[in-house]
Parts: C-alpha cells; structure tokens; sequence
C-alpha cells in the first residue's frame, strides 16, 4: 500500500519537472523507506530534515506512523504532507492532511448504512490509533442516530489469526448485521477469506471497509471481496476528464495492470497543491509563507475540485462503492459535491464544539465555536 503512493508523487513530480518545475527550479525527490515501522518513520524524517534539508516531506501511511513523526515535524517548526484518510482528532500547524477527516469518510459511511442495511453493527478493526479512536467515533454515531453497536474487536497489525473474530460476529449478529471494518494491511486476506469461507455473504452480513481500495483488492482477490462496500473520496472509476488523463498518464507510467485508488490520488494532488502555495508565497523556504499562501489553493482533482482549509484539510467529494467482479468499484452513492472538513469530531463529547483555524493565531488548532 505505502509503495503505491510514492510512486504517484513521483509521477507528479516528473510532471511538474517536464513542465518547469516550481519557481524556475526542478524538483529533486529524495526517498526513504519507513519500512512499516515507526521509530523509523521518525528517523527518517529527521534525517530528511536535518541532513537532506528538504523543503517539505510527504509521507506516511499509518496514523501510527504519522502520530510517531509528528514531534518531529512539530519540534523542528518543519512541514509535512500526508496523504491517507485518518481518525481526525488532530489539526497540527505543521501538518496539511489530503485525505479524508472522518466527516468526509467514516460518519458518511455510517448513516449510508443506517439507512440501507440496517441498525446493527459488528466493528472489527487492527489494534492501534486509526481504528480505536474512528470506532469510538463510529459508537457515538450509532448511538446518537438509533444504531446499535453490538460488538467490537481488534487484531494486532498485521495478525491473521481471525477464527475468534468470525466467531463473535457470528454470536452478535446470528441473522445478519453490518460489519464496519478498519483493518489494515495482510490481516483483510485472511478475514475476507474466512468471512467466505463461514457462508457470511454481503447479502446477510456486508462490510464496508475503510483501508481497502483497489490496489488492496487487486492483492486479496474479489472472489472474497465481491459484494462488500468501501467508503473513499475518489475511486478509479470516478467519471472525470482530469481521472481520466490521470489514470491513462499513470498507467502509461508504471504499467497496464496497475490501478489508482484514494491514497495515491490524495497523494498526487498534495505535491500540485504545494506547488501552487509556493509559487503564490514565492519562496520554497519560508514555510511560514508557504503555509499561509497553502489556504484557499484550489485543484481540479481526479476526484473532482478540492480546497484547501486553514484547518489543513481538503474540501472533498465523498462517495460509497461497491467491490465488483471485475476489481473496480460501483459508485452506490455521492456527495453532491465537496463537503467541508471538520477534524475535531461532533460526536465524541470531549471534542463537540471545537474548531481548527491556523490562519488566525487567536484560534490556532483548537478553539471553541
């Protein structure tokens, strides 16, 4: 999955470059690996900043990862893009986050269900920030709009030992019910596969995922994921001249048989988003200045037009789709255009109320409204 990414800011890099570059200058990528670890992640970055002097990072993949390099980014008054949907409940100054707040993904997700698939939920997630903190969000959702969460469990990352998870979803939910999934990574090909092979079909038990897109569906197979539902801004199959170009430049990039998704989209979008607040600050340095001319930059996306918050999130398009035979995604259900992001969650008690604005220091990344 992180490898995805990088190859799709590489690609806009190299567009970027062929066209002139930023500010009469090319642009010079200098990679490192986080290897799924977070210590890593937090040297790396460092190193990034320190010894490479890079102009901004973007990267990560994991809230894990991103939670342990935030110090960094933070301590050194440095920037950081980060392209994956998250579990909100942050808005640093040092951050600009281009996927998904959980208003623009999971809260979407959840009232689509409410009302097409029914009141009870299973929630199933990996054992750490993302789906411990977005189930809690899911939980108050439930209980605020007549939804019933009748149990919850998590598996270490990366763990496929899932038989006791399928066991007590079969108990919870004996005639059917959603199952909201958050796992990440390998643990998906052994939970689908024993999902199937328990009878538990999307007829009776559909679960909508919020970590699978089609290149994690290209990996598990849709003979275990046909039927089930994903909630994202962007899909492949979204039906706009920019995917279009976009999915034909990429695939003349890297190969036929490769596919985009939500991430890599967010991804590609964030490198021609910093672009355009460079060349209005005029400087690459500055990042105070950069940060600053960032607000208001607009982008005519793959998914459709974006805009970027002084909370440091985009305004996006969220849709709900399908997993068809064929790998791709059946678009079930959209917003009528983009939906304003909120990072501090309205259902969690301890966060109702609370705004981010860092284009006014008075309020900074979190005030009361």
């Amino acid at each position: 999955s992180e490898t995805t990414v990088v190859d799709a800011e590489k690609l806009a890099i190299s567009e970027i470059n062929a066209a002139g570059g930023v500010l009469g200058k090319q642009i010079e990528a200098v990679e490192e690996d986080g290897q799924s670890d977070w210590p890593t992640f937090a040297e790396k970055a460092e190193k990034l900043i320190d010894q490479d002097g890079v102009a901004v990072v973007f990267g990560c993949w994991t809230s894990a990862s991103r939670k342990a390099v935030l110090p960094v980014f933070e301590s050194k008054d440095h920037m950081l893009w980060y392209p994956v949907q998250y579990e909100g409940q942050e808005c640093s100054k040092n951050v600009f986050y281009t996927g998904a707040a959980p208003n623009q993904q999971i809260e979407p997700a959840v009232d689509w269900l409410l009302e097409n698939k029914g009141p009870d939920f299973f929630l199933v997630g990996s054992d750490y920030v993302f789906p411990r903190t977005a189930n809690n969000v899911i939980k108050e959702q439930l209980a605020a709009n007549g939804g019933n969460t009748v149990g919850e469990d998590y598996l270490p990352l990366g763990d496929t030992e899932v038989t006791p998870i399928i066991a007590k979803i079969q108990s919870a939910l004996p005639d059917g019910g959603v199952i909201f999934n958050s796992l990440n990574g390998d643990s998906n090909v052994a939970f689908f596969k024993q999902l199937k092979a328990a009878g538990m079909t999307p007829d009776k038990y559909p679960v909508m995922s919020v970590s699978i897109a089609e290149e994690e569906v290209r990996q598990i197979g849709t003979d275990f994921l046909e039927g089930h539902y994903a909630s994202w801004n962007y899909f492949q199959t979204v039906e706009t001249p920019e995917n279009e170009k976009w999915v034909a430049d990429f695939k003349a990039e890297y190969g036929d048989e490769r596919v985009t998704n939500d991430p890599m989209e967010a991804a590609y979008i964030m490198v021609y988003l910093w672009k355009q607040a460079v060349e209005e600050a005029g400087t690459a340095d500055d990042l105070d200045a950069v940060r600053m001319a960032a607000y208001g930059q607009e982008f005519a996306a793959p998914e459709g037009p974006v805009t970027m918050n002084s909370n440091h999130h985009l305004s996006k398009t969220v849709r709900i789709g399908e997993i068809q035979g064929d790998g791709m995604f059946n678009i079930v259900w959209a917003t009528d255009g983009p939906i304003d992001p909120v990072p501090w969650n309205q259902y969690v008690p301890e966060t109702q109320g609370f705004a981010c604005d860092w284009s006014d220091p008075e309020k900074g990344g979190k005030y009361e409204v």
